[in-house]
């Protein structure tokens, strides 16, 4: 995650806010709907809402698909994120291994500034949702990065290095390196604003004409129209939980014990 992703993701606290703007603006919509539709009948007398039917199916099928999507694409999205988490913990772990084919001399501060850089990428997205300090957390890595890269260079280039330590161990620096950025741009891959935009434009409109139909109903339904705000709000809710992990109820915590496990284990 980078400086640019930590800056944009505090606004992002939205999932709960979305849900009730979702939640309540069904609710509104639902109202204005059936007093469209109670016009309608003064107007015209029930066989005027007979017309919107099929119209309020094809708009119900749409929310219904536009959800299936958006929801398997984050359900994506954050399996490939805990994959790339494995992934970091398996590029720290060989890096740290080819160590050993450093001259002896070279290891014991190279392998602290390995122990410290894992601390501070546990502690870069351990930190989430406090921005401030997930970047300060950011900075420390890439400087021990750096750091890292720097003796790496030095101890494969003395005179008492073996042949081809240089290329064996700062190509798998660079991989350890890489999966960084990897992990940074998948924090900032998310379906365009509009998507959801849409989605929540998509369920108001549903209930709009989910009134209108309820018009000819004498009694107004509260169970139905509450569980239907609830159930719909409840789904966004959940979606841009998942597309945003760590900062809500939907967390990454389990998979980060992988890089716990790998940080454990430098001795």
């Amino acid at each position: 995650m980078d400086e640019q992703t930590l800056k944009i993701i505090n606004p992002i606290l939205i999932g709960g806010e979305a849900a009730l703007v979702v939640f309540f603006g069904i609710l509104i919509f639902l109202a204005i709907g059936r007093r469209i539709g109670q016009r309608t009948i003064a107007r015209d007398g029930a066989a005027g809402l007979a017309n919107g039917g099929s119209l309020e199916t094809a708009v119900f099928a749409i929310l219904g698909l536009l959800i299936a999507f958006t929801f398997s694409g984050a359900l994506t999205r954050f399996d490939v994120r805990r994959a790339q988490i494995v992934d970091e913990a398996n590029a720290i772990g060989t890096a740290y291994l080819r160590i050993d084919v450093l001259p002896s001399g070279a290891q014991p501060r190279l392998r602290q500034a390995f122990r410290d850089y894992v601390d501070a990428r546990i502690a870069t997205y351990k930190k989430l949702p406090d921005v401030e300090a997930a970047r300060n957390e950011l900075v420390r890595s890439q400087e021990l990065q750096a750091d890292i890269w720097a003796q790496a260079v030095v101890a494969s280039r003395t005179p008492d290095s073996r042949p081809g330590t240089e290329g064996l161990v700062l190509a798998a620096l660079n991989e350890m390196f890489d999966i960084t950025t990897v992990r940074a741009m998948a924090s900032q891959m998310h379906p365009p604003v509009i998507v959801f935009a849409m989605l929540i434009g998509l369920a108001l409109a549903s209930a709009l004409l989910a009134g209108y139909q309820s018009a000819a109903a004498k009694a107004y339904h509260w169970v139905h129209q509450l569980g239907f705000a609830s159930i719909v709000a409840f789904t966004v809710f959940v979606i841009l939980d998942i597309e945003y992990p760590r900062l809500g109820w939907v967390r990454l915590d389990a998979t980060d014990q992988v890089l716990v496990s790998v940080r454990a284990s430098m001795k």
